[in-house]
C-alpha cells in the first residue's frame, strides 16, 4: 500500500531539512560556506545515494523564487549615489573580470571537452567566470574588510557579476537549440515589450508601492511589510515572465526602484529569511540532480578543470587588479578569492540545458567542478596568507593612530536625534539615520536629510544598516523601550560597536543596570540645568555661586542615582535631595545663628 502524498511530502520535507541542517552546520565550522552544505545534503538524500527525496525539478521550480529574492536584495544595494561612485570599479574591473574570464574559460571548456561546439563551449564556459556571493561576502564581513578599498573592489566585482546574470541567461537562450514556439514573439517585439515592463515597473514603483510602504508604516504593521515585500518581488517576477523574459530581471528592477526609498533597510530585514530558506532549498535540489555516476566516471577530468578554473580565474583578476592600480600582494589576495566558480553558475548550466546546448551529465559534471572550486577557496586564502600579507612596516617615525572618524548609526531622528546626528556630520563621521515616524522622514528629506525607515531596535534590521561594521550605536528614540536584556543582546551581535542610550529619566537608567553601554544621558537634564543658570543670573546670583550650585546639584544628584540603581529603589537617597522642607529648615538655621550671633554682641 502506498503512503498518502501528504505523508511522503513531510517525510521528504524532514529528510531534506535534516540532513541540510547537519551538513551546513558542518560545513560551516570547518570554513567551506553554506552552500556545499546543502549541495552535498543534496546529493546523500536524493536518488543517487539515499533516495529519501525525489522529484527535484518541481522543488528546483519553486525554489527559483529564492533567486528572484536575492537578485531583489541585489537591487536593493543599487542606490544611484553609490552606483556612481563605484562606477569605475563595476563597470570597468567588474566588466573585464566577468568578459576577460569568461571567454578564457570558455576556451578552456572547448579544449578539455573535444567535441563540444563553441556555442555549448560559451554556455559551460561563461557561467564559470562568475564567483560565489554567498561564500565571498560572509569572509569579507568576518574579516571585518567590507569597507576597505579591497573589500569595495572585491564587491563591485561580485556586484557587476550579479548584474551580468541577467545578459548571460539572455545569451544562452539566443543560442538555443530548441525550436521556437509558433505562437513566439519576434526578438525586436519582445525587446520593446521588456523595456516596457521595465518603465512601467519604474513608473509604479515610484506612484504605487512608495505610497503603498508610506501608508503601512503609518499603521506599524511589521507583517504587512513582509507581506508587501514578498508580493513585490513575485509580481514583478511573473510580469517579466509571462512576458517571455527572465524573471530575475524583474526582481532586479523591483529592488532598484525601492533602493532609494526609507524603506529599504526594513524590506531587507524582512525579506532576507525568506531568500536564505528558498535560496537553500535551491542548492539542495541541484546536489539532487547532481548525476554522481557521471562525475565518478571522469573524476581526473573534474579535478583538473577545478585546478584549472582556480588558476585561469586567479591569473586573469590579478592581471586586471594590477592595470587598474592594486599592489601585487592585494591584487594577488582578490584573485584567489574570486577564483571558485558561482552558485548562479547552476542556474546558467541549467537554462543551458533546457536550451539543448549542453547535456544532463555535462551539467552534473561541471556543477561538480564549481562545487569542488568553492571547496578550494577557504584552504587557499589559508595557505597563502603569507604571500598576500604585505610585510609589517617599521614604526620609526610614523605617527600614532589618530580620530579620523568613524561608522555611526543614529536610530530615533526626532529633536534629539537630529542634534546628534548633525554634530557627527559635523565632524565628517559616516551616519546612517534610522526612525519610524513616515512624516518626520519624509520632512527631513525636504531638508537633504536620507532617514531609513524601521525598528532600529531590531538586530536583523540593524544588521543590514551596517551595525556588524559601525563604530557607534546611538539609541535616541523616545520612550523608555530599552533595557539591560535588549542592549546586551546589541552588544553581544556587534561587539566592535560603542553603545550609548537616550535615557527618558531616572528610571529608564536604573532600567538599564548592568547593561554594556558606554553612557546614558537623560533626554531633558542639560537644558533643565541651563535654565536654571538663566534663572538665577536673571535675579542676580553672582557667576561664582551659579557654578557652585550646579556643582552641588549634580554632585547630590549623581549619588543619588548610584543608590537608586543599587537598591532599585527611586526614593534611595532623597535626604541628598534640594526641597523646600530643606530650604525651610536652612532658613531656620541662618536665622538661629543669626540670633546668637547678635545674642553674643550684646553681651
Amino acid at each position: 500500500m502506498s503512503e498518502p502524498e501528504g505523508m511522503s511530502l513531510l517525510f521528504e520535507g524532514v529528510a531534506m531539512l535534516g540532513f541540510a541542517l547537519v551538513f551546513v552546520l558542518l560545513f560551516r565550522k570547518l570554513g567551506l560556506g553554506a552552500t556545499l552544505g546543502f549541495l552535498v545534503a543534496g546529493a546523500i538524500v536524493g536518488p543517487e545515494v539515499l533516495r529519501l527525496a525525489d522529484g527535484a525539478e518541481s522543488k528546483m521550480g519553486f525554489a527559483e523564487i529564492g533567486i528572484a529574492l536575492l537578485l531583489f536584495l541585489v537591487g536593493l544595494e543599487l542606490s544611484p549615489s553609490r552606483l556612481w561612485r563605484m562606477r569605475k570599479e563595476i563597470f570597468g574591473l567588474g566588466l573585464l573580470q566577468v568578459v576577460v574570464c569568461g571567454v578564457a574559460l570558455a576556451g578552456v571548456v572547448k579544449l578539455g571537452s573535444m567535441g563540444l561546439t563553441w556555442e555549448a563551449a560559451l554556455a559551460l564556459g561563461l557561467p564559470l567566470a562568475l564567483s560565489s556571493t554567498a561564500q565571498v561576502l560572509p569572509m569579507l564581513q568576518s574579516a571585518g574588510r567590507m569597507r576597505t578599498p579591497f573589500g569595495e573592489r572585491a564587491f563591485a566585482i561580485l556586484l557587476f557579476q550579479d548584474l551580468s546574470i541577467v545578459p548571460l541567461i539572455t545569451i544562452v537562450a539566443a543560442m538555443s537549440r530548441v525550436p521556437p514556439s509558433p505562437d513566439a514573439k519576434p526578438g525586436w517585439e519582445l525587446a520593446l515589450f521588456t523595456l516596457a515592463a521595465v518603465i512601467g515597473l519604474i513608473v509604479v514603483g515610484r506612484y504605487v508601492l512608495r505610497p503603498l510602504f508610506r501608508l503601512i508604516g503609518n499603521l506599524d504593521e511589521r507583517e504587512m511589510f513582509v507581506f508587501a515585500g514578498l508580493f513585490t518581488v513575485v509580481a514583478a517576477s511573473a510580469l517579466m515572465q509571462s512576458l517571455g523574459a527572465s524573471p530575475a530581471l524583474g526582481a532586479f528592477v523591483a529592488g532598484v526602484m525601492l533602493a532609494d526609498s526609507p524603506y529599504r533597510h526594513e524590506l531587507e530585514a524582512d525579506v532576507e529569511p525568506f531568500r536564505a530558506i528558498l535560496l537553500g532549498l535551491f542548492f539542495l535540489a541541484v546536489g539532487m540532480e547532481l548525476n554522481l555516476h557521471a562525475i565518478i566516471e571522469r573524476p581526473l577530468f573534474v579535478a583538473g578543470m577545478a585546478v584549472a578554473l582556480v588558476a585561469v580565474k586567479t591569473g586573469i583578476i590579478m592581471g586586471i587588479c594590477l592595470l587598474f592600480g592594486m599592489k601585487r600582494r592585494q591584487a594577488f589576495a582578490l584573485g584567489l578569492l574570486l577564483s571558485q566558480g558561482g552558485e548562479f553558475g547552476f542556474v546558467l548550466f541549467q537554462q543551458a540545458n533546457e536550451a539543448a546546448l549542453v547535456s544532463k551529465d555535462a551539467t552534473s559534471i561541471f556543477g561538480a567542478i564549481i562545487t569542488l572550486s568553492m571547496a578550494t577557496t577557504p584552504f587557499l586564502m589559508m595557505l597563502t596568507k603569507k604571500l598576500r600579507t604585505d610585510p609589517e612596516p617599521s614604526a620609526d617615525g610614523l605617527d600614532g593612530p589618530q580620530q579620523d572618524g568613524s561608522n555611526a548609526i543614529v536610530v530615533g531622528y526626532g529633536r534629539f536625534g537630529q542634534t546628534v546626528g548633525q554634530m557627527l556630520l559635523a565632524q565628517d563621521i559616516p551616519v546612517t539615520l534610522i526612525d519610524t515616524d513616515v512624516e518626520m522622514i519624509e520632512v527631513s528629506g525636504d531638508f537633504g536629510m536620507k532617514v531609513y525607515y524601521g525598528d532600529g531596535t531590531r538586530l536583523d534590521l540593524l544588521r543590514q544598516a551596517g551595525a556588524a561594521e559601525a563604530e557607534l550605536i546611538l539609541f535616541c528614540q523616545d520612550g523608555d523601550a530599552m533595557d539591560t536584556e535588549m542592549l546586551e543582546s546589541v552588544h553581544h551581535a556587534f561587539p566592535k560597536a560603542t553603545i550609548f542610550v537616550r535615557a527618558f529619566d531616572r528610571r529608564s537608567i536604573v532600567k538599564m543596570k548592568g547593561a554594556p553601554i558606554a553612557g546614558a544621558v537623560r533626554e531633558v537634564l542639560e537644558s533643565a540645568v541651563v535654565m536654571a543658570r538663566l534663572a538665577m543670573e536673571a535675579v542676580g546670583v553672582d557667576q561664582q555661586e551659579i557654578d557652585k550650585s550646579e556643582r552641588e546639584y549634580r554632585k547630590r544628584d549623581l549619588a543619588r542615582l548610584k543608590l537608586q540603581k543599587e537598591t532599585g529603589d527611586l526614593r534611595a537617597g532623597r535626604d541628598g535631595m534640594f526641597s523646600q522642607e530643606g530650604q525651610a529648615a536652612m532658613i531656620a538655621d541662618a536665622a538661629v545663628m543669626a540670633a546668637a550671633d547678635e545674642a553674643g554682641a550684646d553681651r
